[in-house]
C-alpha cells in the first residue's frame, strides 16, 4: 500500500511539473490554450510519453494549431493528410529544406496520432491505419520531388519504346498490410519497369539508384528536426548485398532461380505505396504464382516447420521473452500463423490473397479452415498486444517491443492503456499471451483442417512400421539393381504375411515393378525421401483389409500417376489419418481411385470426412461455387474454368465416397450427379454471358419476351434432362433464345443479337469441352 502511494505521488509531481513546463512554453508563445478538461487531458498524456512531452513543449504552436483545426478530436482521412503535406511541401527549395519540412510534418502528425491513441479516441485499428497513411503519403510527395529534380538535372528515364520510366516503392511488412506501428521502421523495395535511358545518357538504373539513394537520406537521416522514417531494405533482392533497385525482368529472373521460401512469406504483405503504384500492381500480378501456387502446397510444410522452429529457438537464444512482437505469444506469431495458411492455401483460394492478418483470419473462418473461437481469441490478442506494442513506442518515439523491467514503469505503461490496476493489466497480457502462444504451437500440427491439433510430443513410431521399413528396403532400387531380389523374397513374404497380405508373392511382385518404374527410379531426392515415408504407412494400412491384393495394386496405380509431382506425396504425409480412408474407399471403388489419378488435386478433398459422408446440397454448391467464384478476377477467364473443373470433379468424389460406403441412397445418387451438372451449367453461362456482355454489349430480346432474363435458355435431354446422370455421362443439350436478328447489341463493339446468342452456345460449348490442368467439366 505505501508502494502504491508513492507512485500515485510521484506521478501527481510528474504530471504537475510536465504540464508546468508545457504551460511556461504555450504563454512565451502567446497561445491561449483551452480551459474546457485540456489541462487533465494534457497531464494524462505527458505522464505516459516523454515523447509528447517533449514535442509539445518545443512546438506549443503545433498543438494549438491541432486544436483549432479540431484533428485532434476527429481522425483524419487520407486526402486530409495529402492535402496538408502538399501545402507543407509548397515551393520548397532545396534538399535541407525538404527535409526541415518533412520532419516538422511527420511531428505534428504523430502527435496528433498519439494523443488521440493514448486518450483512447482511437482503435488500433485506425491507429495502424493512420501511421500507414502518413508514411505512404510522405514517400509518395516525396520522391515526386526528388525525381523532378533528378529529371530537371539528367533528362526523364524512358525504356527503349520512348515511354517515361517511374520509380516503384513498395512497401513490405506492416506497411504493406497497412499495419504500421507508432515508430516502426519501413520496409520498402525499390523497382522500376524496365531498362533504358534518360535524354542526357545516364541509363535508368543510375538514374534509380540515384533517386532511391536520396529518398532514404531524405526519410533516415537524424538531424535537429529529427527523422521522418528509419528505412529498411533487407527484404530486396540479394538482401543487403543486393542492389538498391532493379528492373522488373531482373527481378523475376531472381525469384525464379533462387526465391527461397522465407521470401513467399516476406511477399504476401508486398504493396505498391508510391511511385507508379500501376507498374508496381502489375509487377506483384506477375510475382503472385511465385507467392501463391495453384495448387494446395503441402510441399511447403518442412520449411514453414523449420520457420517455426526457428522462431521459438530465436525466444530462447536471444532473450525474447519480455518482447512483445517477437516473444512467446508475441505479435510476430499471430502473423505466422495466419501467412502458414496463405502460403499453403492462397493459390487454391484467392479469398485468402490477402495483406492485413485481421483480415486473413476472417478470411479463414470464412473458408472453414479454423474455428470462429480461435479466429476470435487470436484478434482479441492482436488488437491488444498491438495497443500495447504502440504505447510501448509512444513513450519515447523509439522503436522498443520489450515489456518494463521495473515496477514503476508498468504502473506507467498500464495508466497509458487506460488500466489503473497493474495487475490486472498483467494479467491479461498474461492471458492473450498464453492463448497466442498455444495455437501458435499448435500450428502445423497433424489436425490440418482446423490448423489447431495437439502437438505430439516425443511421439513414438510403432514397431510395425519399422518392419515395414526393412521390407520396403529389401525391395529398394538398390537391391532391384543389384538382382538380390531371389535372396530377400522368403523373407519379405513372410513378413508380408505377418501383415495381413493373403497372397505376399503377389503383393510383392506388385513392389518390385512399382520400384522399377522408371517415375520411381528417377524421383528427386526429396521425392524419394517422402515415398519411403509414405509407403511403411501405407502397407500397414492395406494389410488389414480383405482384398489386400487389389487394393495395393489400385494405389500403386495412383502412386505411380502421382509420385513425380512430390507435393502430392507431402500431402499424404501430412494427413496421415487420411490413409485409412483412402484405403476403405479404394476398396470399395476403383472409380474413386481413377478419378484421383486423374486428379490428383482432388486428394485434398479426402481429409474433410464430414463432406464425404455428407455431400453437400445443392443450395450448398450454389454457394459454394459463387463463393469461389467471386475470389477470381474477371478477366481470368482460364483459372475460373479450372476452378470449376476442381468444383465438379471435388463434389463427385464426396458422392462417390457416400455411395459405395452406404452414406447416400442409391436412387438419390444421380439426382445429386444432376445437381453437379446444373449448377457447373449455369455458373458456365454466367461466365459466358458476362464475357460476351463486356466486350459486345447487352442483346436486343424479341418484344413479347417477358418471362426470361437474358433471352437465353438451356434445355436437357437424355439422362440429365430425366435427373438421370451418371458418374461418366455426357451432357445432350439445347439451346434457345429470344434474340432480334437485325437489331444490334449496345456495347463500343455491337454485332447482331442473333448472333450474339450463337456466339453464347459456342462459348458455353467451348468452356464446358475446354480441357485445362485440372481436366475439363463434360462431353
Amino acid at each position: 500500500m505505501k508502494e502504491s502511494q508513492d507512485w500515485v505521488q510521484l506521478f501527481a509531481d510528474e504530471r504537475s511539473r510536465k504540464w508546468s513546463e508545457f504551460k511556461q512554453a504555450a504563454e512565451k508563445e502567446n497561445i491561449e490554450l483551452p480551459s474546457d478538461g485540456f489541462e487533465k487531458q494534457a497531464k494524462h498524456v505527458f505522464l505516459v510519453s516523454d515523447f509528447l512531452t517533449r514535442s509539445c513543449t518545443r512546438h506549443p504552436e503545433l498543438v494549438a494549431d491541432l486544436i483549432k483545426s479540431n484533428n485532434l478530436a476527429h481522425p483524419c482521412t487520407a486526402i486530409h493528410i495529402k492535402e496538408r503535406l502538399a501545402s507543407t511541401l509548397l515551393n520548397v527549395a532545396d534538399e535541407a529544406d525538404l527535409m526541415a519540412r518533412l520532419r516538422r510534418f511527420r511531428t505534428r502528425e504523430m502527435v496528433r496520432i498519439a494523443w488521440r491513441d493514448v486518450c483512447g479516441w482511437a482503435t488500433p485499428v485506425e491507429v495502424m491505419a493512420e501511421m500507414s497513411i502518413l508514411a505512404d503519403t510522405i514517400l509518395e510527395q516525396t520522391q515526386a520531388i526528388l525525381y523532378k529534380w533528378l529529371a530537371n538535372q539528367f533528362g526523364l528515364p524512358r525504356n527503349s519504346s520512348g515511354f517515361t520510366q517511374t520509380l516503384v516503392v513498395l512497401g513490405m511488412g506492416k506497411l504493406g498490410a497497412q499495419e504500421l506501428n507508432f515508430s516502426s521502421d519501413v520496409d520498402l523495395v525499390f523497382a522500376y519497369p524496365s531498362t533504358g535511358m534518360t535524354s542526357e545518357n545516364q541509363t535508368n538504373d543510375e538514374f534509380f539508384t540515384r533517386l532511391s539513394r536520396q529518398l532514404i537520406k531524405a526519410m533516415h537521416t537524424h538531424t535537429e528536426d529529427g527523422f521522418v522514417f528509419r528505412v529498411d531494405m533487407d527484404l530486396r533482392p540479394f538482401g543487403k548485398s543486393g542492389p538498391l533497385v532493379m528492373h522488373f525482368d531482373a527481378m523475376e529472373d531472381y525469384f525464379i532461380s533462387q526465391g527461397r521460401e522465407w521470401e513467399r512469406y516476406a511477399w504476401i504483405k508486398a504493396r505498391p505505396v508510391a511511385g507508379d503504384k500501376t507498374a508496381g500492381d502489375n509487377w506483384l500480378t506477375r510475382l503472385n504464382p511465385f507467392v501463391y501456387r495453384r495448387y494446395l502446397d503441402y510441399g511447403v510444410y518442412e520449411s514453414l516447420r523449420e520457420m517455426k522452429s526457428t522462431i521459438a529457438a530465436d525466444i530462447n537464444r536471444k532473450g525474447l521473452k519480455d518482447n512483445i512482437k517477437l516473444g512467446p505469444g508475441g505479435i510476430r506469431e499471430i502473423e505466422f500463423f495466419g501467412q502458414v495458411f496463405q502460403l499453403l492455401r492462397g493459390g487454391v483460394l484467392p479469398s485468402l490473397q490477402k495483406r492485413p492478418i485481421l483480415s486473413v483470419l476472417k478470411g479463414l473462418v470464412e473458408e472453414k479452415i479454423i474455428t470462429a473461437s480461435v479466429v476470435e481469441s487470436l484478434t482479441k490478442a492482436y488488437l491488444f498486444l498491438r495497443r500495447v506494442e504502440n504505447h510501448l513506442q509512444i513513450q519515447n518515439d523509439q522503436q522498443t517491443h520489450r515489456l518494463p523491467d521495473n515496477e514503476l514503469d508498468w504502473q506507467r505503461l498500464s495508466i497509458s492503456v487506460g488500466t489503473e490496476d497493474t495487475s490486472e493489466f498483467k494479467k491479461l497480457l498474461a492471458y492473450h499471451r498464453r492463448t497466442v502462444q498455444n495455437h501458435f504451437e499448435d500450428l502445423l500440427e497433424p489436425d490440418r483442417k482446423t490448423g489447431m491439433g495437439k502437438e505430439k510430443k516425443e511421439a513414438t513410431q510403432p514397431e510395425e512400421i519399422y518392419q515395414l521399413e526393412h521390407i520396403w528396403r529389401q525391395l529398394s532400387i538398390d537391391a532391384l539393381k543389384e538382382n538380390i531380389i531371389d535372396t530377400v523374397d522368403s523373407e519379405v513374404n513372410r513378413a508380408l504375411s505377418d501383415f495381413g497380405y493373403d497372397d505376399p508373392d503377389e503383393a510383392s511382385q506388385l513392389l518390385k515393378r512399382f520400384l522399377a518404374l522408371p517415375a520411381t527410379q528417377t524421383l528427386s531426392r526429396e521425392g524419394r525421401k517422402r515415398l519411403d515415408r509414405l509407403i511403411p504407412p501405407l502397407l500397414l494400412a492395406i494389410g488389414k483389409v480383405k482384398q489386400s491384393g487389389v487394393v495395393l495394386n489400385r494405389l500403386l496405380d495412383l502412386l505411380a500417376s502421382i509420385e513425380t509431382r512430390s507435393v502430392y506425396l507431402a500431402m499424404l504425409l501430412e494427413n496421415t489419418s487420411g490413409i485409412d480412408l483412402l484405403v476403405h474407399l479404394s476398396e470399395a471403388s476403383p472409380m474413386i481411385v481413377t478419378l484421383l489419378a486423374k486428379h490428383p488435386v482432388l486428394l485434398d478433398e479426402l481429409f474433410d470426412p464430414r463432406l464425404l459422408h455428407k455431400p453437400p446440397q445443392r443450395v450448398e454448391m450454389e454457394k459454394d461455387i459463387g463463393h469461389r467464384m467471386e475470389a477470381i478476377p474477371p478477366e481470368d477467364l482460364e483459372f475460373q474454368i479450372e476452378t470449376l473443373c476442381v468444383f465438379k470433379q471435388a463434389n463427385i468424389l464426396r458422392i462417390a465416397a457416400a455411395d459405395v460406403t452406404g452414406n447416400l441412397p442409391l436412387m438419390n445418387v444421380s439426382d445429386r450427379l444432376s445437381d453437379i451438372a446444373e449448377v457447373v451449367l449455369n455458373t458456365v453461362v454466367n461466365i459466358a454471358w458476362d464475357n460476351l456482355i463486356t466486350r459486345y454489349g447487352r442483346p436486343v430480346c424479341t418484344p413479347n419476351d417477358v418471362l426470361s432474363e437474358r433471352g437465353f435458355a438451356v434445355i436437357a435431354y437424355g439422362k440429365l434432362g430425366g435427373l438421370e446422370l451418371g458418374y461418366h455421362s455426357d451432357l445432350d443439350l439445347v439451346f434457345l433464345h429470344a434474340g432480334c436478328s437485325g437489331k444490334p447489341t449496345d456495347g463500343a463493339q455491337a454485332i447482331d443479337s442473333g448472333q450474339f446468342f450463337n456466339r453464347l452456345g459456342q462459348r458455353v460449348i467451348h468452356l464446358l469441352s475446354t480441357r485445362t490442368g485440372a481436366g475439363k467439366l463434360y462431353e
